[in-house]
């Protein structure tokens, strides 16, 4: 009787021992379930992180180039400051010298010391023999004037002849104005024409000078015309040169701008880029009617001229020009919110303003779109615009015929996760919401299905309720029989894959419950995603068409100009620029 109350405890204790070894079996089987669902979440999570990380990376690298850009144009300036800030001084001189001798308050001696000294401390410079015979033409010193004069000619005859013919035109000295134009024109290459050139054309485009001087103007731009018309490929040219040009005002959208489309469509690089040139036409109807509609200089005519001339000297000199384009890229990186591209593809544009030589139209163009750059007056940008009007018609209809080839039929709309897509569709105008919405959710029940088909039992759990049954029955029989201890473990392994298929059972059970809640989640959001990018691919095709119509007023704007009209009468006698008019 002992004996078997002491079996009997000692089986009951062990049956006490393999409950609690279940449970916790249990336990740590769900708690390996939720680590799986824990896992899941975090590779979501790493994978947006990773996204996110991207995008901050770019932003950082904007903003560390825009930085850079900016110390980079303080030290250019200071560059600048240092190797050419002699100039400065005997630049500011020239205008002060013709001031001074108008007023009569100035010592004629006074000039005389100021500007041989600065002939002294500016070896080279072309300006220096300049003043210098300035200087002794106030004085009447004949022989130092024609010296001075040969010595500037030596070292810049194109600049030194446009000088003294504003000059003279300052001193109303008509015939000699004449003479000078003629020199300077006489020398020049319609194909390479020196950048200064820009200087002449304020001059005659304001009509600050003389009848005759502006007849030699007339005639040689009328024969450089003719002779760049008869080129190969003159046409094509323009048009290529003004579009670029014209497309250098483009401005890029904010960010704040079709955030979904921007997202969820491969297609939006192509979307963006119409749009930026949608948003052109008003840009470049508000450029164009601008310099149209300002107000000439009402000044007389020597104050005109004395801001020619400062144009003329003040404006940076061959030597300056590669600090000068270095400024300009580092300040388009500024501009550009540190998108060193786009700067460098607008620099790509800009540059031309910095050659030293460039063809005739090559010149108007940068006259009229790039004024910062070439110090174009408002009277030179008109008569620009209006000389130029049918290349200039020609190139806008051109960007707008491109822009429009760009529109897509199709808009893509894709939805991701991770960097797996997951669902794909197009829309032309996002009338087909119906029909999207229909495929995702076709695309989640399916890939649900699947999803669940696949969340099963294996062949060993299966076994494990019917074998464990068998097994746990085989010890038990063995336990009787004689064989206790072996007897009792056989049972207990049967007892615990028994256990363990339920487990099991009931763990999938969880799986497919996540499972139907993670692609209702999908559902849902996926859904909300497409009705919100056809919203925008709507508003999109709207506003496009609507930008796009402006097109119609700038063309009209442009087919309406007439050099004539914006080039400033100084006698009775007819302007005989021709062209376009």
């Amino acid at each position: 009787m002992a004996e078997r109350v002491i079996e009997t405890a000692d089986l009951s204790r062990i049956e006490n021992n393999l409950a609690i070894v279940f449970n916790n079996l249990d336990i740590l089987d769900g708690r390996v379930q939720q680590v799986s669902n824990n896992v899941n979440f975090v590779s979501d999570e790493l994978s947006k992180l990773a996204r996110d990380f991207h995008e901050y990376v770019e932003v950082a690298a904007r903003q560390t180039e825009r930085q850079l850009a900016e110390t980079r144009l303080i030290k250019i300036r200071q560059e600048l400051e240092t190797k050419f800030g002699h100039y400065a001084e005997i630049r500011r001189t020239t205008t002060g010298v013709l001031q001074a001798d108008d007023l009569g308050i100035v010592k004629k001696e006074t000039i005389t010391d100021v500007t041989e000294e600065m002939m002294i401390t500016t070896p080279n410079y072309w300006l220096a023999p300049c003043l210098v015979a300035l200087s002794a033409w106030i004085n009447d010193k004949k022989d130092i004037a024609d010296r001075a004069l040969k010595e500037a000619i030596k070292r810049d005859d194109e600049k030194t002849s446009l000088l003294f013919a504003l000059i003279c035109r300052r001193a109303d000295r008509k015939q000699a104005c004449l003479k000078w134009a003629r020199r300077y024109f006489e020398n020049q290459d319609p194909e390479n024409l020196d950048r200064k050139c820009i200087v002449m054309l304020d001059a005659y485009a304001s009509g600050l000078l003389g009848a005759d001087s502006e007849g030699v103007i007339a005639d040689h731009i009328e024969r450089w015309i003719a002779q760049l018309e008869e080129k190969p490929g003159f046409v094509e040219k323009q048009t290529q040169q003004w579009s670029e040009a014209i497309n250098l005002k483009r401005q890029p959208l904010k960010d704040s701008e079709y955030t979904y489309l921007k997202k969820y469509s491969a297609t939006w690089p192509v979307l963006e880029d119409i749009m930026e040139g949608a948003n052109l036409h008003a840009i470049a109807f508000d450029y164009f009617e601008n310099i149209l509609n300002q107000e000439v200089s009402t000044i007389n005519t020597k104050k005109q001229l004395d801001e020619i001339l400062d144009s003329l000297v003040t404006d940076f000199d061959d030597e300056e020009l590669p600090f000068r384009k270095e400024e300009k890229l580092n300040q388009f990186i500024v501009d550009f919110e540190g998108d060193k591209g786009r700067a460098e593809a607008a620099m790509s544009v800009e540059e031309t303003a910095f050659e030293t030589h460039k063809d005739f139209t090559q010149l108007l163009t940068d006259a009229a779109m790039k004024p910062e750059s070439t110090n174009s007056s408002v009277s030179t940008q008109k008569f620009s615009l209006s000389l130029c009007k049918e290349w200039v018609s020609e190139a806008y209809r051109d960007i707008i015929a491109t822009n429009r080839s760009k529109i897509p039929d199709q808009i893509d709309i894709h939805l991701t996760t991770g960097d797996s897509t997951i669902f794909a569709g197009t829309t032309k105008d996002g009338e087909n919401e119906g029909e999207l919405v229909a495929n995702y959710n076709n695309y989640i029940d399916k890939t649900k299905m699947e999803t669940l088909a696949k969340l099963t039992l294996s062949g060993f759990q299966q076994f494990c309720l019917y074998g464990g049954g068998v097994i746990a029955v085989l010890g038990i029989i063995m336990a009787i029989t004689g064989n206790l201890i072996f007897g009792l473990v056989i049972a207990i392994v049967g007892a615990g894959l028994v256990i363990s298929h339920f487990s099991a059972k009931k763990n999938l059970e969880t799986q497919r419950e996540n499972t139907e809640k993670q692609f209702e989640e999908m559902r849902e959001n996926g859904t909300q995603i497409i009705r919100a990018t056809l919203a925008e691919v709507v508003d999109f095709r709207a506003e496009f068409a609507e930008k796009d119509a402006e097109s119609t007023k700038v063309v009209e704007l442009i087919d309406g100009m007439s050099p004539d009209q914006y080039v400033k009468r100084l006698t009775e006698s007819t302007r005989r620029i021709k062209m376009n008019a």
